[in-house]
């Protein structure tokens, strides 16, 4: 009585779909999932975003910085092989 089969759910997912509709039913799970997002943002905490935004900064940092160097090793070549 209270195993469910997929055929059960299947009849229920019609049910609901008639129901509500595909629009109605797309727009609620992308206000569920906006929710979840939210409560997740809410939960961490100051410290934890503050150490994420530095953690990214660095690692631009370390990218501009590889990207300085190869341009100065192309800069360097292209003048020795003018000489």
């Amino acid at each position: 009585m209270g195993n469910m089969g997929i055929w059960q759910l299947l009849i229920i997912a019609v049910i609901v779909i008639l129901l509500f509709g595909t629009k109605k039913l797309r727009s609620l799970g992308g206000d569920l999932g906006g929710a979840v997002k939210g409560f997740k943002n809410a939960m961490t905490s100051e410290d934890e975003k503050k150490a994420l935004e530095e953690a990214a900064a660095e690692e631009t940092a370390q990218s501009l910085d590889k990207t300085a160097q190869q341009t100065e090793k192309k800069t360097e070549s292209k003048n020795k092989e003018q000489v």
